[in-house]
């Protein structure tokens, strides 16, 4: 029997007012998302990636439609299960980083634990790993304001995983990026996937930055128009290996 996909979407619509109408921005959207992708939402500006992206991560709930989130119906949930269940189940990378700016790259990265129960030794273990895994053990007492664009999306995606979520949504998350550091940042998110079985959902107009997705979906006036299987050309072992050495200078 096929396991269950970790996201199931079914007649999903979605819309918002402007004055006293109502404007479609999502139309009856069907999608399963096995575990343990890399998906890729790809379409021109206003064709509803980004909101169907936020429908998956809990950010917004759906006019009509089921959406299970591993198994959950979170449209059903109140705003503080919601709450409870983005900081355990989620993790977000933006295209901005969203950084606090007065904290150091440690206390930004602790952040969502400080919405748990763990204790003070735990969450220490928990950041100083997260910051480890993605190249900057030795920057965490860094302001933002001291950290490169790409360092400070490494520090974004430290932050997306520290609580162990099961998906991680990104957001653009190399459109404010050099090639060079996007590259790196492609190269984490593909670590993430392969090697800790981590669900990535990627929102992006860069068709490089897909390639390191194992399938692709398009999205055009709020609808899907064609799903691609072909993605995937960013998983081969000579760029992984040479991104690994890059996040390691």
């Amino acid at each position: 029997m096929a396991a269950r996909p970790i996201v199931d979407i079914a007649h999903v619509t979605k819309g918002y007012r402007r004055g006293g109408e109502v404007v479609p921005v999502l139309r009856d959207i069907t999608l399963a998302i096995p575990h343990g992708d890399f998906i890729a939402l790809m379409g021109p500006s206003g064709s509803g990636k980004s909101t169907l992206l936020n429908l998956i991560a809990g950010i917004d709930k759906p006019d009509g439609g089921t959406l299970l989130v591993d198994g959950v119906d979170i449209a059903r949930l109140s705003e503080a299960d919601l709450a409870d269940w983005r900081a355990s189940h989620v993790g977000f990378i933006f295209q901005f980083y969203n950084l606090m700016p007065v904290l150091t790259a440690f206390e930004n990265v602790e952040l969502p634990l400080l919405l748990t129960s763990l204790g003070k030794r735990d969450r220490r273990e928990r950041v100083e790993t997260a910051l480890a895994l993605v190249g900057l053990a030795d920057r965490m007492t860094h302001y933002p304001n001291e950290l490169s664009g790409g360092q400070q999306q490494r520090v974004a995606i430290a932050r997306a995983l520290v609580a162990d979520p099961a998906i991680i949504v990104a957001d653009e998350p190399t459109g404010d990026l050099d090639r060079k550091s996007a590259e790196e940042v492609l190269g984490l998110l593909r670590r993430l996937n392969a090697d800790m079985g981590k669900t990535v959902i990627m929102v992006s107009h860069d068709p490089h930055a897909v390639k390191s997705a194992r399938h692709v979906t398009h999205l055009e006036k709020g609808e899907l128009v064609a799903d691609g299987d072909d993605a995937g050309k960013g998983f081969n072992t000579d760029e992984t290996d040479e991104t690994d050495k890059a996040i390691r200078r």
